[in-house]
């Protein structure tokens, strides 16, 4: 087959694409290309013959003297063809005056662009462009060719894949929404359960401390009207520490009441995390939910982690609580398991002089002014959240705000996504992120106050 063809044309070349199947991230290179170049010399009657042969054949590559010159599509040539006296006119001539006579916007494209990608720019084209096919330019400077029927098929299939992929992401968000709901009532029930004993507790402790106070009174009287004690009296006093045991009695029912409060304090916070939320949103106090969080985890920061609360006057928010319970946890604990990091690096390494780890908190309502006369000035209820962390780097950054996005579609949910999509989608409010790599990190969220 190959004498056929002028010197100057090799034989066509389909290269197959990626054995592996195609997924939301493939790429250009994974598709099958045609290589099939063309001296810009050659004439159209010897390229017209390799068509004939191969009519899957997108187009032509034109090169002169081995450096890319253009592309002819196998359309674009045959309807110079067989136009009135196309073949007197054009059979015989080299490409070069046809290229000319049929030079078009051509698509390139590196093979390493997205399939989804490559598609969304070939539908821009003008309508008679939309047939052509697209040049591919290899990371070796070469250029190939891709059918846009081939590439029309790939984009379907990898459509149908991230409808098949959302399918089961939201099934799975559907099921875990379930789990959290069932957890958060098994928690609420075992949470009602600890608070009975510990309301048993409470309720005794003023009956218990008033009668050991009585009982301490009566025997201070035996002790005044007895002028010389019995030995015997004497004896048990010493035995069981009497002297020690009378104020440590009441030191001791301080600690339980202490303790009962504390309890009781943990449990309510617990059950308002396992807050399940209504179909509409009901006023709350925020800094209550965020003294819930910080009670859930304060096992974790007791003695590493220094909290400052600048809480400013809040009126009633008008919120899904459960949401914002969710919220805070994840941005409270995104920072202390950064702190809590650097704190031990910094044990490793004591020479580097570092402040205490903290976190601080403040609130306050603010106004931000319309950019249109017709529209009044918002209110917003403020919410910022600092630490004095590592910071986080600019590329981990940058993954984390595209996981904002609704295009850039993350292959993980993560936390801090789960915290905008409840502040803006949920809310209507704002939510940023910012970051400097050795000061620190702060999140910021803005709640509509209607």
């Amino acid at each position: 087959m190959a004498q056929e063809y002028c010197s100057e044309i090799a034989p066509p070349l389909l290269l197959s694409g990626s054995d592996r199947d195609l997924d939301l991230e493939s790429t250009l290179q994974e598709l099958q290309l045609y290589n099939f170049q063309v001296e810009i010399s050659c004439t159209g009657t010897e390229v017209a013959k390799v068509f004939e042969k191969n009519p899957l054949l997108p187009g032509v590559i034109l090169v002169e003297q081995g450096k890319y010159t253009g592309m002819i599509s196998q359309r674009r040539l045959l309807e110079f063809f067989i136009r009135p006296y196309g073949q007197e006119l054009f059979f015989s001539q080299p490409l070069s005056v046809i290229y000319s006579y049929a030079r078009t916007p051509i698509l390139i494209l590196p093979e390493t662009t997205p399939i989804l990608a490559a598609m969304q720019l070939a539908l821009r084209r003008s309508p008679e462009l939309l047939a052509e096919p697209v040049v591919v330019q290899t990371v070796h400077d070469t250029y190939k060719l891709l059918d846009i029927q081939q590439l029309n098929i790939a984009s379907w299939q990898i459509r149908g894949i991230e409808t098949q992929v959302r399918y089961e992401r939201s099934q799975a968000q559907m099921i875990q929404n379930d789990k959290m709901a069932n957890l958060g009532r098994l928690v609420d029930g075992i949470a009602h359960e600890i608070l009975d004993p510990v309301g048993f507790i409470w309720g005794n402790l003023t009956y218990v401390s008033n009668y050991s106070q009585d009982l301490l009174k009566l025997i201070a009287a035996y002790e005044s009207k007895l002028s010389s004690p019995c030995e015997e009296i004497n004896y048990l006093k010493q035995e069981i520490e009497f002297d020690f045991l009378e104020p440590d009695l009441l030191q001791a029912l301080t600690s339980i009441r202490t303790g009962a409060e504390r309890l009781k304090k943990l449990v309510i916070s617990l059950q308002n995390f396992c807050h399940i939320d209504e179909v509409y949103p009901k006023p709350a106090d925020l800094h209550a939910c965020i003294d819930n969080i910080l009670l859930i985890i304060n096992s974790r920061i007791q003695g590493e982690i220094e909290i400052i609360r600048n809480y400013g006057r809040l009126p009633p928010i008008s919120c899904f609580i459960g949401q914002l319970h969710q919220v805070f946890m994840n941005l409270l604990s995104h920072s202390v398991d950064l702190l809590l990091d650097e704190a031990v690096r910094h044990r490793l390494n004591p020479i580097k002089q570092t402040n205490k780890p903290r976190i601080e908190i403040t609130t306050e309502v603010i106004s931000q002014e319309s950019t249109t006369p017709e529209v009044p000035d918002s209110r917003w209820v403020a919410i910022y959240i600092q630490d004095n962390g590592p910071g986080i780097s600019d590329k981990l950054k940058q993954q984390i705000l595209e996981s904002f996005s609704v295009e850039k579609r993350a292959n993980k949910e993560t936390s801090l996504a789960v915290s905008y999509r409840i502040i803006t989608a949920r809310h209507g409010g704002k939510f940023n992120l910012s970051s400097e790599v050795g000061v620190g990190t702060k999140f910021t969220i803005l709640l509509p106050l209607l």
